[in-house]
């Protein structure tokens, strides 16, 4: 897609249009690793017991069949297309305001800081679909008369504001906004500046090998640090009604296992974030090359 032709208003247009790619390569990837992330929901939400990865998922497979580690899709697909798109969109508007005339970058503590700004507000946004689908990916495991049973994630937001009121439905915004903002720190700002420094190398081309570097290094600076907050907000989300009286009950509950009550699940949560870190920003890079503006000579 060259460039040649165009005025500067339709270059800027192409620019613009790139804010929604991040909430259609975070589902695309979603689709990949929902079933990772429905095992570390199993793992975060048991109070007791050490079932390994490989034990959660013969577990569920044995009980409910192998398409029970895709129950939840949908919740799934929609928390991305909310909190994703949000925060891709705000990351990458924001970066092109604050880019100076002759420059093709911003400094790191400015994507830093962008980058929570856009968690923030991402999670916040994304927290009904969020709690969809922590409860989705969590009723297989219940006894049938206590299931939920939601027949989409749009009839489980239905059922919410319905039957439980619009609080409830950001029920873990708190805990969800926060951890947002570290993820959202941990991928796309440390995407963004390992890509600069291993381009900067002149070893590395802007090519697929480096897309997968630089997002392997982003899945796993978020994965360290958001484990403890994705920890209390799976709880709070999938809590009956009352059961924590406020963040710091939960916070105490959840030490009652010690410092490793923290972590649990870090295993699958890296081995789910990781993965979809990098499909997410494979995705999101042929995105851009392919349907978004970018300067004819990062084509060739």
């Amino acid at each position: 897609m060259s460039n040649a032709g165009l005025t500067a208003d339709e270059i800027a247009s192409k620019r613009k249009s790139r804010w929604f790619f991040g909430g259609l390569a975070s589902s695309a990837a979603a689709c990949c690793t929902h079933p990772l992330d429905l095992i570390k929901v199993h793992m975060q939400t048991q109070q007791e017991g050490k079932l390994t990865i490989v034990g959660q998922s013969l577990a569920i497979v044995r009980k409910q069949g192998i398409l029970a580690l895709y129950s939840g899709l949908s919740a799934s697909i929609l928390r991305q297309l909310t909190y994703s798109t949000t925060r891709f969109g705000m990351y990458e508007v924001g970066k092109t305001k604050l880019t100076q005339p002759g420059q093709t970058d911003i400094a790191f503590l400015q994507k830093v800081w962008l980058a929570g700004v856009s968690g923030a507000c991402g999670g916040f946004v994304g927290t009904p679909g969020d709690m969809i689908n922590v409860r989705m990916q969590n009723d297989i495991k219940l006894p049938p008369e206590k299931r939920r049973n939601y027949k989409h994630a749009i009839d489980g937001v239905f059922r919410v504001l319905r039957e439980e009121g619009l609080r409830r439905l950001f029920s873990g915004a708190s805990t969800a906004t926060t951890r947002a903002v570290f993820v959202t720190i941990g991928q796309l700002s440390f995407y963004d500046q390992v890509k600069v420094v291993l381009l900067g190398t002149g070893l590395f081309k802007d090519n697929v090998l480096t897309h997968f570097l630089s997002s392997l290094s982003a899945g796993a600076a978020a994965t360290f640090m958001t484990q403890p907050l994705d920890v209390l907000k799976t709880r709070q989300m999938n809590a009956k009604p009352g059961e924590f009286r406020n963040i710091w009950h939960l916070v105490l509950y959840t030490a009652k296992l010690g410092p490793a009550g923290f972590f649990k699940g870090f295993v699958p949560a890296f081995v789910r974030l990781g993965p979809h870190t990098i499909l997410l920003f494979l995705f999101l890079e042929q995105f851009r090359k392919h349907f978004g503006y970018l300067p004819e000579e990062t084509k060739k």
